[in-house]
C-alpha cells in the first residue's frame, strides 16, 4: 500500500466527535494530505464512530463494505468510541488498516504511516498524558466552532458506555483552553461552543466553568459563547449566575433529564430526581427568563411501566422544551442495564417514542411560533438553497433563513417574521460591525 495523498473524515454522533473529526483532519492536513468531500475518491477514509446507540458496530462494518465496493481499496481508519470498544476485533473482522481510540488520535499520522508499510496499526490506550498538546494549531474554522474542554464521565449511568470508551472525567488546563479559544477567533470563529461529556464538571486549580466563561467573555472578537452537554448535578449557582450576567453567553441550556419518574431515574443511576431537576430549571429561568431549554429522553428503560412513562410526559408538559432529543432504550454490552430484568418490548418502545416526540414537537413548534415578532442577532453560518438566501442561528439556537447580501460570519440584526416546521424566516434590520 502506498502513502495516501487525500483523505476524508466521516464523523458520527455527538458534537465532541465533530470536534475530534476536525482535529484529525487538521492532523492529516499538517502532514501534507489534501482533504476531499468525496469518500469514494479518497485514498484514506477515517470513520470517526459513536458507540451510544445499538447496532453502532454493525453500521461501521456496513460503511467499510460500501467503501470497498467495486474493488476499491482505500486505506480505512476506524476511530472514536467503536474503535475503543472493539479494538482488535475490527482489525480481525474487517481487515481495516488503522484502529485508534478517542484518547490517542493524535498518533493518527504515525499509525497511517505504519499501515502504509503493510502492517495494521492499532492504538486504543488511555494514556495519562493529554492528546491536546500534540495537536496542531487551529488555522481556519467557520463562524461557529467547537472547543473541547472536558472529556470522560464519572457518573456511570447504567445505560451508558461513555465511561468505558472515553474514560474518567478529565479537564483540560485553563491556559490551554484560552490559547485554543484565541486561535479559533484568529481563525474566523465568532461563536465558540465549549464541549464535554459533562462540560459543567470542568475545573482547574479551583476555577469552574463559569470562571472560564467569564474569561472568554473578555476575549476580543468573540461574540457568542455556548456549552454542552451538562449534567444536572454539576449545574452550580455560579454557572446559573453567568447566564444572568454574561451577555455573550447565549440563552440556551441543554440539560438532559432522561426520564420523569424517580424510580426509573434511580435505576438509571442519574443521581437526581424529578423535583430536584424541576427546581433547578426554576432557578435557571429566574436568572435568565428568556432561556431556551433542551433535554434528552430515553423511553423504554428496563422495567418502565406505562404509569412511569406518563410521568415523563407530564414533565415535558411542565417544562415545555424549546428543543429535545429522544431515543428508545438501547442495551449496550457491558452496561448494568443490559442485564436488567423486564426489558421493554420494541413495540411498546416504538409507541411510547411516538407519543413523546409528538409532545416535544408540539412544544418546539410553540416556542418557534412565540418567537415571531422578536428582533435578535443572527450569526450567518452558510448559504441557503435559494438565490440570495443565507442561514444562521438565533441566540436560542434556532435555524433562521433570510434573504440578505450578508456574508458567512456576519452578525445581522433580524426580525423573526414566520415560524416554519423546523426553522424561522427572518428579515434583516441592521448589519452589525464585524
Amino acid at each position: 500500500m502506498t502513502d495516501p495523498k487525500t483523505f476524508h473524515v466521516k464523523s458520527f454522533g455527538c458534537q465532541m466527535n465533530v470536534y475530534d473529526g476536525e482535529r484529525m483532519g487538521e492532523l492529516m492536513a499538517a502532514r501534507g494530505l489534501a482533504p476531499t468531500d468525496d469518500a469514494g475518491a479518497a485514498d484514506l477514509v477515517i470513520l470517526n464512530t459513536c458507540h451510544i446507540r445499538e447496532r453502532a458496530t454493525e453500521k461501521v462494518y456496513s460503511d467499510i463494505g460500501r467503501l470497498r465496493k467495486g474493488g476499491r481499496k482505500p486505506m480505512i481508519a476506524v476511530a472514536g468510541c467503536v474503535a475503543q470498544a472493539e479494538g482488535e476485533e475490527i482489525v480481525r473482522r474487517a481487515k481495516v488498516d488503522v484502529v485508534v481510540g478517542p484518547q490517542t488520535y493524535h498518533n493518527l499520522p504515525e499509525l497511517v504511516a505504519q499501515a502504509a508499510k503493510g502492517a495494521p496499526a492499532l492504538d486504543t490506550d488511555m494514556p495519562i498524558a493529554s492528546k491536546f498538546g500534540a495537536l496542531p494549531n487551529r488555522r481556519r474554522v467557520g463562524p461557529s466552532a467547537f472547543l473541547t474542554v472536558q472529556e470522560g464521565c464519572d457518573k456511570f449511568c447504567t445505560y451508558c458506555v461513555v465511561p468505558y470508551t472515553r474514560g474518567a472525567e478529565v479537564s483540560r488546563p485553563w491556559n490551554q483552553i484560552l490559547d485554543e479559544a484565541r486561535a479559533l477567533v484568529d481563525a474566523g470563529a465568532k461563536e465558540i461552543t465549549l464541549l464535554g461529556q459533562n462540560v459543567n464538571a470542568w475545573e482547574d486549580d479551583g476555577r469552574s466553568l463559569h470562571d472560564l466563561i467569564r474569561a472568554l467573555d473578555r476575549l476580543p472578537g468573540l461574540a457568542r459563547i455556548r456549552y454542552t452537554t451538562s449534567h444536572p448535578n454539576d449545574m452550580s449557582q455560579g454557572l446559573i449566575d453567568a447566564h444572568r450576567d454574561v451577555e455573550k453567553l447565549m440563552p440556551f441550556l441543554h440539560l438532559p433529564v432522561q426520564a420523569g419518574n424517580d424510580r426509573v431515574l434511580k435505576a438509571m443511576n442519574r443521581s437526581h430526581g424529578r423535583d430536584s431537576y424541576l427546581r433547578l430549571l426554576d432557578r435557571v429561568r429566574a436568572a435568565r427568563p428568556d432561556i431556551a431549554l433542551s433535554g434528552d429522553f430515553i423511553v423504554g428503560f428496563p422495567g418502565e411501566t406505562e404509569a412511569e412513562f406518563a410521568d415523563t410526559l407530564s414533565l415535558v408538559d411542565e417544562v415545555r422544551y424549546a428543543q429535545a432529543f429522544s431515543f428508545k432504550y438501547s442495551p449496550r454490552p457491558g452496561t448494568p442495564a443490559a442485564d436488567m430484568d423486564a426489558q421493554v418490548s420494541p413495540e411498546v418502545m416504538d409507541e411510547r417514542l411516538q407519543r413523546l416526540q409528538s409532545a416535544l414537537n408540539r412544544d418546539q413548534h410553540a416556542f418557534n411560533a412565540e418567537s415571531v415578532g422578536r428582533t435578535c442577532q443572527v450569526l450567518i453560518e452558510r448559504r441557503g438553497k435559494l438565490p440570495g438566501q443565507m442561514l444562521g442561528k438565533s441566540p436560542w439556537l434556532q435555524s433562521v433563513h433570510l434573504h440578505t447580501d450578508a456574508q458567512v460570519g456576519d452578525l445581522v440584526e433580524v426580525e423573526l417574521v414566520r415560524a416554519d416546521p423546523n426553522s424561522l424566516a427572518g428579515v434583516e434590520r441592521v448589519r452589525l460591525a464585524a
